[in-house]
């Protein structure tokens, strides 16, 4: 008697029950989605899974929300979408995810394999809408392929330099039989990561290091992807350099260290600038030399040595021709090239950039009115550093990474390389899952908030503790200071006439909102969010409506361009910054 292959009554899973299946496999525990006709099978077999499912109010918001929950955690974030808009939807958060290197991987509904490319009802090209926009992409026409696509598609996500991959189904594959066995082993013709750097380049790299008087250590964000922060720690103590970090390396290595100048780049410190402008010996460690921190390229540390340590060789290159460049995880290059550097003499150099950081503080007006700065360096103080801070995009998110010093990796999210208004409420959602224990702060603008509000109600659903400021100051503030200083002031587009009274808005949602009108409520307001743990809590700021962040490098110019504001009134050093 031939013993058959399985029980006579077992019933063959479908392809969307496979699909969950497979993200079960994978340690998915949430999945951000909004549901629609094409992807009906897939939300179906959501029922049955353990996997929660976070329906959000925004295609957009679900894919901020993946890419908050992914730089949280480190583990990949996952989006379910329907066919269409309901894909096209995405394509800003893959944009921002595919920019700043985030693991994320987005499914979304197709209409049935017979009526590709005939016009469907809510067909889109999705695979073609973003293929410059992902890190790989799969339209999967049979159903067999989902085990295989799934596997490869989050190794993809998350290994070598991370990126989004999107998984586009057709409805008639994830309702179809699915009898392919999963898959564990991935092979990829052709993909390699980088894992240690070559012995002979990191020599290179340590004689460069030894021969330099005058180093910086520049911190990106494939520092803060690998965890190299120790290990950065340990090379400036060694070598007595100082670090900089770029807007995405925050907290990869401690803000609050000795050493650390802070940002460098167009809103970065007077004193990180500097020491940039002047040094013989710059080690770029996971960052991509991007034109917001190196302006005006020929004119950028023209007589330094330049080391690049990154995980992706299309880097090199690109933007800096480097002396050495090494190809490797941040992380383990340095643990290889500590053991072989020795120290130099930095003393001087040392003495200068404290002398530059005692002579060009961040500063703030004490007199005319509630100012951003004020709030935010009272934020950091109250927070101690130690909550998960997102933002969105402009003036408060430049004046958030001044302030609201990091001391710990992956504790602050922002949208660098697509700067995505209406990215920091949902991200600050995200994290907030993804990190159950932690407070999360969502630091966004007037502005950027509204093209994402209406995920208010997702973080009241869920009662999740998120805190929210929004820094109202009724303008998009950033591109007004640009028009102020570079357009004759010649205001365009720019006043936010007509913004809602965001407390009540909150409030409409069944949220706790607070308002800040006066320096004086500025401790009380925010100590009373920070300990309120019961919902989701929106604390509005009123303040100037027209300030400029400072320092600036306009864009184009080199550093040595750098504006540094003049004080006209009386000014007040921050408590918390460096």
């Amino acid at each position: 008697m031939t013993k058959s292959a399985s029980p006579p009554d077992a019933r063959i899973p479908t392809g969307a029950e496979k699909l969950i299946q497979c993200l079960e496999r994978e340690g998915v525990e949430y999945i951000f989605g909004y549901s629609g006709g094409a992807a009906m099978p897939i939300f179906d077999a959501l029922v049955d899974s353990d996997i929660k499912l976070i329906l959000v109010r925004h295609e957009q918001g679900a894919a901020h929300m993946a890419d908050g929950y992914a730089r949280a955690t480190g583990k990949p974030g996952v989006v379910l979408v329907t066919s269409g808009p309901g894909a096209t939807n995405t394509v800003t958060g893959l944009l921002t995810s595919h920019m700043d290197s985030v693991p994320v991987v987005v499914l979304t509904g197709q209409t049935i394999t017979p009526m590709l490319g005939k016009d469907g009802f809510q067909e889109a090209d999705v695979t073609g809408i973003t293929y410059a926009v992902v890190k790989h992409s799969y339209l999967l026409k049979d159903a067999r392929d989902i085990p295989r696509a799934t596997r490869e598609a989050f190794h993809i996500a998350t290994t070598g330099r991370p990126g989004p991959v999107l998984i586009d189904l057709p409805k008639d594959v994830t309702q179809g039989p699915c009898d392919a066995p999963f898959v564990d082993e991935v092979e990829l013709p052709g993909y390699a990561v980088p894992t240690h750097g070559d012995p002979a380049r990191i020599r290179q790299a340590a004689d460069l290091l030894a021969a330099a008087r005058r180093p910086v250590l520049l911190v990106g964000h494939g520092a803060v992807i690998s965890n190299a922060g120790k290990a950065v720690i340990r090379l400036a103590e060694k070598l007595r350099a100082p670090i900089v970090n770029t807007l995405l390396g925050k907290g990869a290595a401690d803000e609050t260290h000795p050493l650390h100048l802070g940002m460098l780049g167009m809103h970065g410190t007077a004193y990180a600038n500097k020491a940039v402008d002047a040094c013989d010996c710059i080690m770029s460690i996971g960052s991509r030399w991007d034109d917001r921190i190196t302006s005006k390229l020929d004119e950028f540390c023209v007589d330094a040595t330049k080391i690049h340590v990154d995980i992706d060789p299309a880097e090199f290159g690109k933007m800096v021709k480097p002396d050495v460049a090494i190809a490797g995880d941040a992380r383990l290059v340095l643990e290889e090239l500590i053991p072989q550097v020795t120290a130099a003499d930095t003393e001087e150099w040392l003495t200068q950039c404290a002398a530059w950081r005692q002579r060009y503080p961040l500063r703030y007006a004490k007199q005319g009115g509630l100012r951003a700065q004020l709030v935010l360096d009272r934020l950091h103080e109250i927070t101690r550093g130690d909550a998960v801070i997102t933002t969105d995009v402009g003036q408060h998110q430049m004046w958030a990474a001044q302030f609201c010093l990091s001391t710990t990796n992956r504790h602050w999210i922002s949208s660098g390389g697509a700067g995505t208004m209406g990215f920091g409420f949902p991200a600050a959602i995200g994290a907030q899952l993804g990190c159950p224990k932690k407070k999360v702060w969502a630091v966004v603008g007037d502005g950027g908030f509204q093209m994402t509000q209406a995920e208010l109600a997702t973080a009241a659903i869920h009662s999740l503790p998120v805190k929210c400021l929004i820094v109202n100051n009724n303008y998009l503030g950033m591109v007004r200071q640009w028009q102020e200083l570079f357009f004759e002031n010649r205001l365009s587009g720019v006043d936010l006439v007509g913004n809602p009274d965001f407390v009540k808005l909150a409030q409409a949602y069944g949220i706790k909102a607070l308002r800040i009108r006066r320096p004086a409520d500025v401790d009380r307001v925010l100590q009373e969010a920070h300990d309120y743990d019961e919902g989701p809590c929106v604390v509005v700021a009123e303040v100037v409506k027209e300030d400029n962040v400072f320092p600036m490098i306009p864009s184009g110019a080199p550093l040595s361009a750098m504006i540094i504001e003049k004080p006209k009134e009386q000014l007040a050093k921050p408590t918390g910054s460096t």
